[in-house]
């Protein structure tokens, strides 16, 4: 590979996991990384806008947050448990709860602000500690 392909090819893409409700329990379970679940469907435009967002925060966190892809269609447990009922649906996990979530379309500064402040940033360190 020449000096200008490696420059202008980039960093090669992570691609999100996919999960379904055979896999899905095991895999949220079994990560002690924060979790970044993209509920979509097929049908959905706004789903396939999301897409290179979704394929972006997999790149940029790999080895810092676990980015998961659940096809509703193909998941619909796994809809049902975290109560999806319109796509998409980021839910973002830290230490297996949730602490944020967002329904619609959002740009990729969006995510990468949730994932710097509630999943990867020190929230103890952001909240207000009691006057002595």
């Amino acid at each position: 590979m020449g000096w200008l392909q490696k420059i202008f090819a980039g960093t090669p893409k992570v691609m999100p996991t996919s999960a379904n409700d055979e896999t899905f329990d095991a895999l949220i379970a079994g990560s002690d990384l924060p979790i970044v679940i993209d509920f979509w469907s097929p049908t959905c435009g706004p789903c396939r806008t999301l897409e290179p967002v979704i394929i972006d925060l997999a790149t940029t966190y790999q080895g810092k947050v676990l980015v998961v892809e659940v096809n509703t269609a193909q998941a619909t447990a796994a809809a049902r448990r975290f109560s999806v009922m319109a796509t998409p649906t980021v839910v973002y996990l830290r230490g297996g709860r949730e602490v944020e979530r967002v329904v619609g379309f959002r740009g990729s500064l969006y995510h990468k602000e949730v994932i710097d402040t509630e999943l990867l940033g020190d929230v103890e360190a952001s909240e207000p500690t009691p006057a002595s």
